[in-house]
């Protein structure tokens, strides 16, 4: 055996050499490479991301464990991302490949791509369409507020309120509105206070700040929760350049929370002016009506019906006594124009009775079965026959 094969290595101890060796070098081990996303692979279980960082002119392979739940953003094909980590040769296959740490869009934050996505992919399921919109309704007299209990922000709702519309019963359901317990705690609030049934209104929000402060408003959970709300929602997080998903799906967006508090109660200034004008115009509206129907009874006071009230029945029982008259002359010519008729009938129908003939000297024969004899043949010598006279029947016997 030669000392050439004793001093081979195996492809296992060179490719963990190259490791090692990469392993000590400063610059390896803390890299950052920026360049774009290609065959991104997220596996669900594990939350592992699989991708290629690519330029114009090479690619290299990329791993970040867990990346799924560390990232704000969705890693997507395409992306220009900056990505920090180490770079190290997977012993096994003997391939080296950047471990990613941290990733961030070049150029954009991942806040703003986070915000983005997700708001495409609510946009998408309608989550944002104005005929899921609910009125806000004009006078509310119970209005929820879900907001930090100590803040700035709940101060100024209770103050606008309270100034704008006292007859309104507030109702604070306490929350977080900041950091990673904040949605659920958010989401509770709503849940409870819509269930209740107790407000006409629920204003959401809290006071300025960053967008990591902001973020818990952009909350998909969050978001779902607000769209199946039955009461109407107010949205009022941050100023007003500051945006969120909350914002979005709420029935209404308000710049401030003190705006939100204005959008959600009326002005009693204002409410007590409209019902004056109301007032007046009813008022108006009632004078008028008097004055024409006033008038209306003058014009009608002149006529002789109301001047003369008996001279009129009297000219109508006149009326009506020409009318009887009439009546009875029309029914008594009537009634003697068919009497005479069904006398003219009565005696047209007697010259045609039979028994008539009778009492002329005419008699009519009766056979024993009772029917009339018309020829002498029906009358043999003996036979019994009945003759019918005008005043009455007398039996008789046939001879020859």
């Amino acid at each position: 055996m030669s000392e050439q094969t004793v001093r081979a290595l195996t492809v296992e101890q060179l490719n963990t050499y190259i490791r090692d060796y990469l392993g000590t070098s400063p610059l390896l081990n803390k890299v950052v490479v920026k360049g774009e996303l290609s065959n991104v692979r997220v596996y669900g279980g594990s939350g592992h991301i699989y991708f290629t960082l690519k330029d114009e002119n090479s690619a290299i392979p990329a791993t970040m464990f867990g990346g799924a739940s560390k990232l704000k953003f969705k890693p997507e094909n395409g992306m220009k991302v900056v990505c920090t980590g180490r770079v190290a040769v997977f012993v096994r296959d003997g391939q080296y490949r950047i471990y990613t740490d941290a990733m961030e869009p070049d150029g954009v934050g991942s806040l703003y791509i986070a915000f983005e996505q997700l708001k495409a992919k609510l946009q998408s399921q309608g989550l944002f369409a104005q005929e899921h919109k609910k009125r806000i309704p004009k006078i509310p007299f119970s209005v929820g507020i879900i907001t930090a209990p100590g803040g700035a922000a709940v101060r100024d709702m209770i103050n606008v309120t309270r100034r704008r519309f006292p007859a309104a019963r507030l109702y604070l359901y306490p929350s977080l509105v900041q950091g990673p317990n904040a949605p659920s705690q958010l989401i509770s609030a709503l849940k409870s206070l819509d269930e209740s049934g107790i407000c006409d209104v629920i204003i959401i929000g809290r006071g300025g700040g960053s967008a990591e402060d902001l973020w818990c408003f952009n909350d998909e959970g969050l978001a779902h929760a607000v769209f199946e709300c039955k009461t109407p929602i107010i949205s009022a997080v941050g100023h007003e350049t500051d945006f969120t998903i909350c914002d979005f799906v709420a029935d209404l967006r308000a710049p401030t929370p003190s705006a939100a508090a204005e959008l959600a109660v009326p002005d009693v200034r204002e409410l007590k002016k409209q019902f004056s004008n109301v007032e007046k115009r009813m008022l108006q509206n009632l004078t008028a009506k008097t004055d024409y129907f006033r008038q209306r009874l003058n014009v009608l006071s002149t006529r002789p019906v109301l001047q003369s009230p008996k001279g009129y029945f009297d000219e109508r029982r006149m009326t009506l006594a020409r009318d009887e008259e009439r009546l009875y002359s029309i029914v008594g010519s009537r009634i003697e124009r068919e009497k005479m008729m069904l006398l003219a009938k009565s005696e047209k129908l007697n010259s045609l009775n039979p028994l008539s003939v009778l009492g002329r000297g005419f008699s009519v024969a009766f056979g024993a079965d009772g029917k009339a004899i018309k020829s002498v043949e029906q009358l043999p010598a003996g036979a019994e026959f009945e003759l019918m006279l005008s005043d009455g029947r007398k039996k008789a016997v046939a001879k020859d």
